[in-house]
Formats: C-alpha cells, sequence, structure tokens
C-alpha cells in the first residue's frame, strides 16, 4: 500500500505496529460475495466547498488486528489527518500492502467495489487539492469503516469524509 501523503513533511515521529499481519486473518478480501459497496470521498472545506477524492485510489482494507492497531496509531483515533499530523509506520508488513483491493475515485470522488464478502473493512484514501496561489497541497488521509453482512439486498452506501 502506498504511504498516503508520503511527499509531505510530518511532524509526528515513525509508530511502531506491534501486532503481526495474520494472512488467514485477512483471508475474506478474496472471497467474493454478492455485495456492492458504493462510496463518495469528499472533505468539506471550512467555507462549506466539497473537495473530492478525484481520480485517488480507495482501498478496501480487511479490519484485522494489524489493520485496527496500524489505523489508531497512525491516525490517533480521527478519521481525517491533514499532512503535518500524519505518522508513518516504522515498517509495514509485505502481506499487508498485497492484502487490499483497490478502486479509482472518479471526478466527483465516487468508487465502487463489487463482489465484496462478509466481514469488516477500512475503506481508505486521501482527498488533496493546491489552491490557486498557495504554496502547498491541502487535504489529507481520510478513513470509513463498514461491515459487510452478506444479507443485504442493495449496495451499501459509504461516505468517507473523516467528520
Amino acid at each position: 500500500m502506498t504511504t498516503i501523503l508520503a511527499a509531505c513533511q510530518s511532524t509526528q515521529p515513525a509508530a511502531t505496529i506491534d501486532a503481526a499481519f495474520d494472512e488467514k486473518e485477512a483471508a475474506y478480501i478474496h472471497k467474493q460475495g454478492e455485495t456492492r459497496i458504493d462510496g463518495h470521498a469528499f472533505v468539506k472545506t471550512p467555507n462549506g466547498t466539497a473537495k473530492h477524492a478525484v481520480g485517488e485510489p480507495v482501498r478496501l482494507i480487511p479490519a484485522t488486528a494489524y489493520a485496527r492497531e496500524r489505523f489508531e496509531k497512525l491516525y490517533g483515533g480521527r478519521k481525517f489527518i491533514p499532512p503535518g499530523d500524519y505518522r508513518q509506520a516504522e515498517s509495514t508488513d509485505p502481506a499487508y500492502v498485497a492484502a487490499p483491493r483497490a478502486a479509482k475515485a472518479d471526478s466527483h470522488g465516487r468508487f465502487s467495489f463489487d463482489k465484496v464478502g462478509p466481514g469488516t473493512y477500512y475503506l481508505s484514501t486521501q482527498v488533496v487539492w493546491k489552491p490557486e496561489g498557495a504554496a502547498r497541497a491541502q487535504g489529507g488521509a481520510v478513513w470509513e469503516m463498514v461491515t459487510v453482512t452478506g444479507k443485504e439486498d442493495k449496495p451499501i452506501k459509504a461516505i468517507v469524509n473523516g467528520l
């Protein structure tokens, strides 16, 4: 998995993830189901304008013990992190990098995952933009959690906005 906002300077120390990644615990990501997740990734600016995750990869990550600890330590209990608050992990298990499914957000920040099997997942992306005349990009990394039971009779709607 590409580190979100890796090019931005972080003032936070690297986080140590103590849990080991367990490929068996994450195996449900590869099981096909009948559920579709339709999502919208955006951030609302202080003036009320929505900024969308245009063209950004959106990752569907199995909520394993490793992923839960990672999200807690890297996001500090928040669902949105501006670039200066983002923490890097000291290391990332290569199997964790290979585990997620990915989709690309369209020009309105919308994305979809088809044939998702039962389980709990993190949806993770970034929403960044550069205001005209600004020296630096704004925005940050966002995530949301979604649970698929396998009994859904219509798509799950997921809003990933960090609020």
